[in-house]
């Protein structure tokens, strides 16, 4: 399995070799020991979510407080999307910055970001299913969002899917923008980002 670090950093995109025969194809999304010795210790899986999505719905920007925050391992079985990791941790030296990777069911690879990132997705075909992997429980008063359509990202939506034809739940619709969020203080602390993930890690090596 290859490892890259994307350019927030914190954030990984994992790609297994796969296997097609007669029969399909198969694959090794997760791998425990590869994950570790990339990020600096294991991942802890609380809750295990999936989404089924039509082309052009958009979820996302979502975030959960600092500590213990929510890391995600996100995965696409089926279909395809584009997933988007954003800096949203105050005092990061880059702070404001997103990548992208496109998460298919083909190479069926895989993006993990650490706690404190922002995520959204945008589903780039029907039927697109979004496996995640999360490290802590959904805690609906943990959890907050940032609109995704925010114009100071420039996130590249519309470069995949017209903006007319971009789906989004009222809720991602009514997020703040990341200035209106960090205004607010509703935005997570790159120190304590920090020290949350030297935790983690000092946990899994003790």
């Amino acid at each position: 399995m290859e490892a890259k670090e994307l350019a927030v950093p914190g954030a990984w995109v994992f790609t297994p070799p796969v296997f097609p025969d007669t029969r399909g194809a198969f694959a090794a999304p997760f791998q425990a020991e590869v994950f570790a010795g990339t990020v600096g210790h294991p991942l802890h899986v609380a809750q295990a979510n999936t989404s089924v999505s039509r082309r052009g719905v958009l979820r996302g920007l979502h975030y959960a407080d600092v500590p213990p925050g929510q890391a995600k391992y996100v995965q696409c079985s089926a279909g395809a999307l584009l997933d988007v990791v954003v800096d949203i941790r105050v005092g990061s030296p880059t702070y404001g910055r997103w990548d992208a990777v496109r998460l298919d069911g083909e190479a069926l690879n895989a993006v993990y970001l650490s706690e404190g990132l922002g995520h959204a997705f945008l589903a780039l075909v029907d039927g697109t299913v979004a496996t995640y992997l999360c490290s802590t429980a959904y805690n609906p008063g943990a959890e907050h969002g940032v609109n995704p359509l925010d114009p100071a990202l420039e996130l590249p939506w519309t470069e995949h899917v017209p903006a007319d034809e971009l789906i989004l739940s009222d809720k991602d619709l009514a997020a703040p923008s990341l200035a209106d969020a960090a205004a607010a203080g509703a935005l997570p602390d790159a120190g304590a980002c920090r020290a949350r993930v030297a935790a983690l890690v000092a946990a899994g090596t003790a």
